[in-house]
């Protein structure tokens, strides 16, 4: 699963103060006979990538008389490496970057328009290409999508109080309440409404703790002109105090909540049984296979109060303006991203297809979800500063979740540290 750990302000101010260099590697000329080389970043989306990759990319060496370099780069510190190596002229001709990385890299020139070298064909068989434009233009292909947070649920807990699955906000909370109780006669309570994890010290849990709830009220991040937030209006707050209400209200949170992180809260809470509810990526269903066989689970993938929404990432293949064959790197991220290529690819690391050509081979029980309810989920907009501002907003809803300020506050001064930096 995907790790959250994200950039933050210190490498990004530097990436933004120097001027990037060009050229990826050496500007030497090529001795006689040297093949071109092509150098692909992309980090561990499972074990034995590099096994997977190898004859994909060896097929494509073949066809283009070239020799293509992969670096799997590890989640942690992934973004910043980017803007170091960049700054030194050694990134790569092809990567992989996710929401929260594009502007910054988009703002200092490091990534490249595809506008211009797609084809309409392109458009029709992306299945997600409309969530690479952002800043004015087009600046990546989704590489992995279609894995969004869903509310998990227990079967036996909800059929033992006589509930199905919830659809609306309020039949949330009233089969949160009614799970929330002593099942064995101690006097103590063990087991929950919603195992939930407030934490961690990233912005990534506002995966699960926040953006759900801001889209289901109505509401949405930045105001369209990308130049001030808006998450702070009447829905953000409606958000915000359904949020406080499920620990402070209606009690339906462990004890120890702002303790944990939410997958802390997976592991010994809802995947042992204790909770009605947890909101995770929707391949933690593998880990509950693996670790929690005698789990009864099912899912909900979004409730409804004023709308329906609930995150998904879509992470992309970016063209690095600095790749010298800008022709040569492009074709190689179409070849990665064929069908032929994902196909392959999914056959050891199960996913959603990307393109209407390739066949599914995820998760068969979220299927339907994957081809019938993409309206539900969807990507974070890519705004100016997103990484300070989420990070700020999430330590606002924190301290709003241990009783410090109210929502109210929370959101207002989160908005105020956002409009700042926007503003500059």
């Amino acid at each position: 699963m995907r790790n959250f750990k994200r950039i933050f302000s210190l490498v990004m101010v530097m990436i933004m103060s120097m001027s990037f260099l060009t050229g990826c590697k050496s500007d030497s000329p090529k001795a006689s006979g040297e093949k071109e080389k092509l150098v692909v970043w992309l980090p561990p989306i499972g074990k034995t990538d590099a096994e997977v990759w190898e004859p994909i990319l060896k097929k494509f060496e073949e066809e283009n008389n070239c020799d293509v370099e992969l670096e799997l780069i590890p989640w942690a510190n992934y973004a910043e490496k980017y803007a170091m190596a960049i700054n030194a002229g050694e990134g790569p001709d092809v990567g992989y970057m996710y929401a929260e990385m594009f502007p910054q890299f988009i703002e200092g020139k490091a990534i490249e328009d595809l506008t211009s070298r797609l084809k309409p064909e392109d458009y029709e068989n992306y299945l997600y290409i409309n969530d690479g434009k952002m800043l004015g233009g087009l600046y990546g292909l989704a590489i992995e999508a279609a894995n969004p947070g869903v509310l998990f649920y227990n079967k036996d807990i909800l059929a033992e109080i006589g509930e199905e699955p919830p659809k609306t906000w309020e039949d949330f909370v009233r089969i949160c309440k009614k799970a929330t109780k002593d099942t064995d006669g101690d006097g103590k309570v063990d087991q929950w409404g919603l195992a939930q994890g407030w934490a961690s010290k990233t912005f990534g849990s506002l995966n699960w703790n926040w953006y759900s709830y801001l889209w289901q009220a109505g509401g949405e991040i930045f105001n369209e002109d990308l130049k001030s937030v808006r998450f702070n209006d009447e829905h953000g707050l409606e958000a915000a105090e359904f949020l406080k209400s499920l620990k402070f209200e209606h009690n339906v949170l462990p004890e120890d909540t702002m303790a944990k992180t939410s997958s802390e809260m997976v592991q010994s809470v809802f995947g042992p049984g204790n909770a009605a509810f947890t909101i995770m990526l929707s391949s933690t269903a593998s880990v509950f296979d693996k670790s929690y066989p005698d789990l009864n689970w099912g899912f909900v993938t979004s409730l409804e109060n004023k709308s329906i929404g609930t995150f998904a990432s879509v992470d992309q293949l970016t063209l690095m303006s600095a790749a010298k064959n800008k022709d040569l790197a492009f074709k190689l991220m179409k070849h990665m991203l064929s069908a032929e290529s994902m196909t392959e690819f999914h056959k050891s690391n199960p996913r959603a297809p990307i393109s209407k050509d390739e066949p599914y081979q995820g998760d068969p029980r979220f299927k339907d979800m994957v081809y019938n309810e993409k309206d539900a989920y969807r990507p974070l907009m890519v705004g100016p500063h997103g990484v300070e501002i989420y990070e700020y907003l999430w330590k606002q809803l924190q301290k709003m979740m241990e009783g410090e300020v109210t929502p109210k506050e929370a959101l207002d001064e989160a908005a105020r540290y956002a409009n700042d930096l926007l503003a500059k």
